[in-house]
């Protein structure tokens, strides 16, 4: 086992199948085949690596649970479609969706790549399994349609300046005066505050913003450098209200709580928080997000949205996609090129006008 999968020349691409040699008595069962294609294949980041494991062992498992084994000769065209299928109707107890279609074309693509490197080395007996398979298709304008408005956005920073005077107050009404409400020790205005202006100042995604740290804000040049997916280091533009945010931040309330952790991390935990190394979890800027959009009075946006808004105020002021492009980081233009679509309700607008 240990002499399977030589390249004959090391100083080739990883991806060159032409010099990898499998002997003919090797295992023929996908999870042996999984681990030589990610030993021998894959190039990509930890992160995405971490992905693509997640995704091939979701389709090996859903084979041995059909075929009672995951031998790669069961690999079909026709098993490929039923798991395309398995995963469109897979619901969570609620009644939605387990998978969205973004999220499925992605398992796809990772299958497609998987099977090829496969069908290169050792072809299927039915052909490649994956060759016919289509991705789901998507609709650019639901992108769209999940931006934050003109007047969300207002609201939404409205509702944010006013955290150092009402977040984190005792809700307590009739033991307290609604000035002199206690603040729980914990809560940290400023900081919160800083975090949506990050969000809807620069459009990057909730995980860089809890990725960011102190030395990757340029307050001369207006720019933040994060780690973003796949591991690709972006910089992003801010406008002087989100760089003044996240100034008053840093000089009301971060030295306290960096005291405590010594962390790099622009934005930190309450130094009262027992666990942790400081850097904070998606998880708490959604809750700062949700939290926010409750005093602003909106309804079904997510950190996401103020991403979506970012596109739609860029293409707007320029009609340049590729300012969109170089402003989120968009690898494909594509993605860019939804920003320019026109929602159902201006549609609506410009129909009603005539």
């Amino acid at each position: 086992m240990g002499n399977i999968l030589q390249k004959s020349d090391q100083k080739a691409t990883p991806n060159d199948s032409s010099l990898i040699i499998i002997p003919p008595d090797a295992p023929d069962g996908l999870r042996i085949w999984s681990r030589w294609y990610f030993k021998h294949a894959v190039t990509t980041v930890a992160r995405s690596q971490k992905e693509q494991v997640r995704d091939l062992n979701m389709f090996i498992s859903y084979m041995e649970l059909m075929e009672k084994t995951d031998e790669r000769s069961r690999w079909t065209p026709r098993l490929s479609e039923s798991f395309k299928d398995h995963l469109k109707h897979s619901l969570h107890e609620d009644g939605s969706r387990q998978w969205s279609d973004r999220t499925i074309n992605r398992v796809l693509t990772h299958l497609k790549t998987f099977a090829k490197w496969i069908h290169e080395l050792r072809p299927f007996p039915l052909g490649n399994p994956m060759a016919k398979i289509k991705a789901l298709p998507l609709t650019n304008s639901l992108e769209i349609e999940r931006a934050l408005s003109v007047g969300e956005r207002r609201r939404l920073l409205d509702a944010a300046d006013l955290l150092p005077v009402i977040g984190g107050r005792s809700r307590n009404r009739r033991k307290y005066a609604v000035e002199v409400r206690p603040r729980r020790k914990g809560y940290r205005p400023y900081r919160n505050r800083a975090m949506i202006y990050s969000l809807t100042e620069t459009g990057m995604r909730r995980k860089a913003v809890t990725a960011i740290n102190l030395s990757d804000v340029d307050f001369e040049k207006k720019k933040i450098t994060v780690e973003e997916k796949g591991g690709m280091r972006h910089s992003y533009q801010i406008s002087k209200e989100g760089l003044a945010a996240i100034q008053d931040y840093i000089q009301n309330e971060r030295a306290n709580d960096f005291e405590k952790w010594q962390s790099p991390a622009l934005f930190l935990s309450p130094c009262t928080n027992p666990n942790g190394n400081g850097r904070l979890t998606v998880k708490v800027i959604n809750d700062v997000w949700n939290d926010v959009c409750k005093v602003a009075d909106i309804e079904g946006k997510t950190p996401h949205s103020a991403r979506h808004a970012m596109g739609r105020y860029i293409i707007e002021k320029t009609g340049n996609v590729a300012a969109v492009q170089r402003q989120l980081g968009h690898k494909n233009a594509a993605y860019s090129m939804q920003y320019s679509r026109i929602t159902d309700d201006e549609l609506n607008v410009i129909l009603d006008d005539r």
